[in-house]
């Protein structure tokens, strides 16, 4: 089956993705595999998730070639100024050679820092890393690493979920080029709103499904998380129905 994409990097970014957080050490071995298995081919780790190796691992023992499987970790705030060690140990911990995406996990000490932006760039320009972004910066600060560098980040990865649509703060992110990413799908939803529910009784599906493919209709990347295998697989099945432009716009209004 043929996954939506968006392009980074010169890379494909596939839109659904398995996240990790909440998952560490051993916690994270077997989700990976139940979702590597299941189909996904886009793995979310960070260094504070503590999971690295595990993800790493799990990744190796799917028998999933490494090149079919976009990767991304984070670094943490507190780790600015020691960009080049983080990555380095990192790409260890994975047992892989290059990341896909790389980010900066939070502003560090609440501040675009263009300095570690730089670091960014230069494991880009090294190849520790095919693309690289930020994850809970604004806008502002978006542009104040571009005006910096010239360089712009290819993601921004934040909360978001139809209660937090911003049609504006997506565009915003359009206009320069950044992917949005969104992480918390379903911690930031009440899965039993009415709209949610109808929409999701007219597909037969789930409610937490519609909010999935609400995600991908819209061109968001989307990284839910589960260890739950059933949750695993059925977070995967959504690629066999579509909302329709007036249910779109109706999950667009909840709140």
């Amino acid at each position: 089956m043929t996954q939506p994409t968006v392009s980074i990097g010169g890379g494909a970014m596939p839109l659904l993705g398995f996240g990790t957080w909440q998952l560490p050490g051993r916690q994270a071995y077997e989700p990976v595999r139940v979702a590597l298995e299941t189909g996904y081919r886009h793995l979310d780790t960070a260094t504070m998730y503590r999971n690295e190796s595990e993800v790493g691992r799990a990744l190796r023992d799917s028998g999933v070639p490494r090149a079919d499987v976009f990767v991304t970790t984070k670094l943490p705030a507190e780790r600015a100024g020691r960009e080049r060690e983080t990555i380095e140990t990192s790409l260890k911990s994975l047992g892989i050679d290059q990341l896909d995406l790389w980010l900066v996990h939070w502003p560090p000490r609440g501040s675009a820092r263009p300095q570690t932006w730089r670091e960014f760039i230069a494991a880009r320009e090294d190849g520790l890393t095919r693309a690289i972004g930020v994850s809970n910066y604004t806008v502002a600060q978006i542009d104040e690493l571009t005006h910096a560098t010239g360089v712009t980040p290819a993601v921004n990865q934040i909360p978001y979920s139809p209660a937090l649509h911003d049609a504006q703060l997506l565009a915003e992110h359009r206009e320069r080029g950044v992917t949005l990413e969104g992480y918390s799908p379903f911690r930031r939803s009440d899965l039993r709103e009415p709209v949610l529910a109808e929409v999701a009784a007219a597909h037969g599906v789930a409610p937490t499904q519609v909010i999935l493919r609400w995600h991908i209709q819209h061109g968001i990347v989307v990284i839910p998380k589960s260890a739950t295998p059933e949750r695993v697989r059925a977070n995967f099945d959504v690629f066999d129905f579509a909302l329709t432009a007036d249910e779109m716009a109706r999950v667009d209004a909840v709140r």
